[in-house]
């Protein structure tokens, strides 16, 4: 059985940080664990006007999408990579595995 790498955008970290804190979790101790298992992926000018293309397209028609799902979903775009998430606002994308 071959091992996957595992990525996670640097936006990320933000939502998780903040999901920490309204679960009264130790913040450091899941971002250690993620930084430790996943290579982090930062955000450049390309990607970023990708993310520009796709919230104003999603906004269109996903009650809720916001700015950070499009950074999530441009660095996933970029990188060629498949999501891996619980958000329901992903979930009638092809890229996207549901959780």
């Amino acid at each position: 059985m071959r091992a996957e790498r595992s990525f996670t955008s640097v936006v990320s970290i933000a939502e998780i940080a903040e999901w920490c804190l309204k679960n009264n979790l130790r913040v450091q101790e899941y971002l250690r664990a993620i930084t430790k298992g996943s290579v982090i992926l930062g955000l450049d000018e390309q990607t970023a006007s990708i993310a520009g293309t796709i919230n104003h397209e999603r906004k269109k028609t996903i009650r809720g999408w916001g700015m950070v799902d499009s950074l999530i979903l441009a660095t996933a775009v970029s990188y060629d990579l498949r999501i891996l998430t619980g958000d329901l606002h992903f979930k009638d994308l092809p890229n996207v595995r549901m959780l």
